[in-house]
């Protein structure tokens, strides 16, 4: 004898949901959601594949034979990516670059992470209130609105081309995300602990050391490694776009002065590898905090 239940469901009002039951086979209930969002993403990809579909037709091709044109893209693609070689550099020279690449990343991440250990504690709430929260947050925001390219090429003017303003540059940014991302961390550390070590007459040196950083430390080290992968990419940018050197200026170089593409396969290759190698450093680092 089998007993049936009958369970009811949240009225779509007051979940402000529109949910539905859907019967599927096997006698399964599929629950699915509808909401307006997801009417205006679709609605928005939609507008913008038309967009890309209607563009193809009217961009002025000025006689470009599109077959061809296919035909010496793939060929690149194949040269860069089946036939890598050492050309115009040696190893030991991408090797060098590469080192000073790193080098950069993690000079700009150490700098900004020193720099927003303590500016993140003006722009969290839970420890500076007022004004100056306010002041401080709204300029580390504009700071952040910048991209990285254009603070380096501020820097560029006064400190000329290469690794000096790439640096100056990219810790001027990471310094303001970084601070943002402490932050947001130091205000979701633990009050009950921050209470009572007040309680017990504590001084706020000891409530940071004792109470604040021991709680938040893993995010602290999530978005410093973050990050750090993130400059590692910055620093190859800037080195091909505002000649911040690097392994990144020998990529320009390989790619638009040499159009050497056996070359530019390799150096791709580098760069790949040793992005995987960081994220797995910083994963491994993580995971043995935790």
């Amino acid at each position: 004898m089998s007993a049936q239940v009958e369970v009811q469901l949240p009225s779509a009002s007051s979940r402000g949901i529109d949910h539905y039951i859907e019967k599927t086979r096997g006698n399964k209930i599929k629950i699915a959601s509808r909401h307006k969002s997801n009417t205006v993403i679709k609605i928005t990809i939609m507008v913008l594949i038309l967009l890309t579909i209607y563009a193809f037709f009217v961009f002025d091709y000025q006689g470009i034979n599109i077959g061809q044109a296919i035909l010496s893209a793939l060929h690149s693609f194949k040269v860069v990516f089946l036939q890598p070689k050492a050309t115009t550099y040696s190893i030991g020279t991408l090797a060098e670059a590469l080192l000073l690449s790193v080098c950069m990343s993690f000079l700009c991440t150490a700098l900004g992470a020193f720099v927003a250990l303590f500016g993140s504690l003006v722009c969290a709430h839970n420890i500076t209130k007022g004004l100056i929260n306010t002041v401080a947050r709204s300029l580390v925001s504009i700071i952040r609105a910048i991209p990285n390219i254009i603070w380096v090429l501020l820097f560029v003017v006064s400190a000329g081309l290469g690794s000096v303003a790439a640096i100056i540059g990219l810790t001027f940014h990471s310094a303001a995300y970084l601070t943002k991302a402490y932050a947001d961390a130091i205000e979701q550390a633990d009050v009950g602990a921050i209470e009572a070590l007040r309680s017990n007459g504590a001084g706020f040196i000891q409530i940071l050391t004792q109470g604040i950083y021991p709680s938040v430390f893993t995010y602290l080290l999530s978005w410093t490694f973050f990050r750090l992968e993130v400059n590692f990419v910055n620093v190859i940018a800037v080195g091909a776009a505002a000649g911040g050197g690097g392994i990144g200026y020998n990529l320009f170089v390989s790619g638009n002065f040499y159009m050497d593409l056996h070359q530019t396969g390799l150096i791709t290759y580098v760069i790949l590898i040793s992005v995987i190698i960081f994220e797995q450093i910083s994963t491994s680092i993580k995971s043995r905090v935790k």
